[in-house]
This record gives C-alpha cells, structure tokens and sequence, in this order.
C-alpha cells in the first residue's frame, strides 16, 4: 500500500506498520457496491471504474526486488473500493502480490460472477457490474480465467455453495452473464 501510494494510486495512507497491525488514514464513504445498490453509482460506471483502477494499476512499476509482472490487488471488487469525497480509494490489499495482470483482471470477473449467480440481494447489481467490466476491461485471456478459478478454488474459507457456483463459471463468464 505504500509503494502504491507513493506511486498516486488511490489508497488509504499507511502511517505505520506492524506486523499484521496497521494505522492507515481513515476513508469515509460508501463502498461501490452500495452506491450502485442505492442507486447513487449505475452498474455501468461500476464496471467502468473498475477496468480503469485496473489499468491504472497495472500501469505501477513493481517494488524494487519484487519480481516480475505488474502490482496486482487480486481482490479488487465493489466492497473493496470506498467511493470517499475525493474519489475512489482502494482497499484490503492483503493479497497484493507482482505478477501477470491478466489474473488480476479476471479475478475481478470471476467474483463478480459468483455474486452475478447467487441468491443474493445484490446478484442484479454485479450482474450490471460485470457486464460493463468485461466490455471495459476487454476480452479475458484464458490463461487468467484458468489461474483466477485456482486462485479462487484453493481459498479455504469457501463454502460449497461457492466453490459450486466456481465450477459453473467459466461457461457462463463467456455467454450467460455477458
């Protein structure tokens, strides 16, 4: 989160670190995913923002010694973007890492998905969201679909309802939700 900030990524600043205990700037605002819920944000410029933050970000030059690839967030979705006064700001990184971005990107889809086919009360909201990412962020490359659902797959605190709704998704991430 440093390294980004220093770089003019929107994201809180970290005062101090730690261990796993932080003092970052504290962010007011809704998250994306309620501005769209409420009507305040559409599905559309959800999505949008998205594939740009996306850009933006991949856009970063590594850390020093961090490897090769680009900085990747791999959990960015509408509850981890604030949509503060100021703008949006990015959260919860704690599973950045440097690598290939087209992961990065097709996580974004694949959670999406997962909540585009639940029962959930939001499922019509990231339904619209992924649509207008996909359509922003452009085709997804197979390989980044592939280690996204490993990525996904491998996450322990997954229940089977969504490590189900994971199998179902690469088939509908090409037709149905599109």
């Amino acid at each position: 989160m440093r390294w980004v900030h220093g770089l003019g990524f929107p994201v809180p600043k970290v005062h101090s670190a730690a261990g796993r205990d932080m003092v970052l700037d504290r962010v007011h605002g809704p998250t994306m995913r309620e501005s769209v819920v409420a009507g305040a944000m559409t599905a559309e410029d959800g999505g949008r923002l998205l594939a740009d933050l996306h850009r933006r970000l991949h856009t970063l030059p590594p850390p020093l010694g961090g490897g090769a690839g680009t900085v990747r967030h791999l959990d960015l979705h509408p509850d981890n973007v604030i949509m503060s006064p100021a703008g949006p700001v990015v959260i919860d990184w704690r599973n950045s890492d440097v690598g290939p971005p087209a992961v990065d990107v097709a996580l974004t889809a694949v959670i999406l998905a997962q909540v585009a086919l639940s029962p959930r009360p939001d499922a019509p909201a990231a339904r619209g969201i992924l649509s207008s990412y996909l359509a922003a962020a452009g085709p997804l490359s197979t390989s980044g679909l592939d280690q996204a659902m490993a990525y996904r797959s491998a996450d322990r605190n997954a229940t089977s309802a969504e490590l189900d709704l994971l199998r179902r998704l690469p088939e509908t991430l090409l037709t149905e939700v599109t």
